[in-house]
């Protein structure tokens, strides 16, 4: 049996996420060292009660968002390696990247959350786009309304089935509008992450990863940017540099899960994404997802 632990991104966070895991030992110590760095109550966020005094309190801003699945998805991973429970590799969507390298011990929890926060910020500076998911819809005519709208790119390729399009809102409503599709979904996202929208933000926050030690995996990371497993130190930081500005190839991420043999898939995190897409797409694949203590026994 092999296993993969994979971790959801933005667009899975819901208010009240972060009480099925303040049970779980140092919680309370991570949710507070989250706080102390933004400088506001991450956890009143995550339960849907920021102050209006302590911008921003939405949690479904980008500089909430990410903090705060970081910390609750870490947490289940801590948890994991203390009923020493390890997976055969791990991969991350979009955030989730960044708590895929925390898994496999890549840095530390206080190193993810300081990247966590210098990310958000950088995207959140860069806003004013919007995404998109579209849902059953014809390959060759999504492509060729994408290559003629100025605009907009496919920012996440996540199955045969579903891609998520980044952009201005303009031109994510021109292809969306007139494309042939089963769905069309707006992202609770604050900007269009994964796209030419984000080069500035990109290049700062490649910048400050050079001051940033990562140790070799533990196990294999299959990346956004490049969903070929990797343990080496320096490749997956150069592969999370380019992450911001190009597109998440999930589908890519699973048929690579495939051929590594994985048959067992653990979604940690809220939601179940990720666990919906690996059914669709990974012949005789087992799911399960982990989001609060008593998922883990506790």
């Amino acid at each position: 049996m092999s296993i993969a632990w994979v971790f959801p991104g933005q667009g899975s966070q819901k208010n009240g996420m972060a009480d099925p895991v303040l049970s779980l030992p140092g919680a309370e110590e991570r949710f507070e060292l989250a706080s102390k760095l933004l400088g506001r109550d991450l956890l009143s966020i995550c339960r849907g009660e920021g102050s209006d005094t302590s911008s921003p309190s939405d949690l479904n801003d980008t500089r909430n968002t990410q903090p705060a699945l970081f910390v609750v998805e870490s947490l289940v991973v801590d948890e994991l390696r203390r009923q020493g429970r390890e997976p055969d590799l791990v991969a991350g969507h979009s955030l989730g990247e960044l708590v895929a390298l925390y898994a496999a011990g890549v840095f530390d929890a206080a190193t993810g959350l300081e990247l966590m926060q210098r990310r958000s910020e950088l995207m959140a500076s860069a806003g004013g786009g919007a995404m998109t998911a579209v849902i059953g819809f014809d390959r060759s005519q999504l492509d060729t309304l994408v290559n003629s709208t100025e605009g907009v790119v496919i920012a996440n390729d996540n199955s045969d089935a579903q891609v998520v399009l980044s952009g201005s809102p303009e031109a994510g409503s021109a292809v969306s509008e007139a494309l042939t599709c089963k769905r069309a979904i707006s992202l609770a996202v604050s900007g269009a992450f994964h796209s030419p929208f984000m080069e500035k933000a990109a290049d700062a926050f490649a910048s400050h990863l050079d001051s940033v030690a990562f140790a070799d995996a533990r196990f294999p990371v299959l990346s956004n940017t490049d969903p070929t497993p990797s343990r080496d130190a320096e490749e997956l930081k150069q592969r999370l540099r380019r992450q911001m500005i190009t597109g998440v190839r999930w589908r890519e991420t699973m048929l690579g899960m495939t051929s590594a043999g994985v048959d067992t898939l653990v979604e940690i995190g809220p939601g179940n994404v990720l666990s919906g897409l690996a059914k669709r797409a990974m012949k005789g694949v087992t799911t399960s997802q982990l989001s609060s203590a008593g998922d883990l026994g506790l």
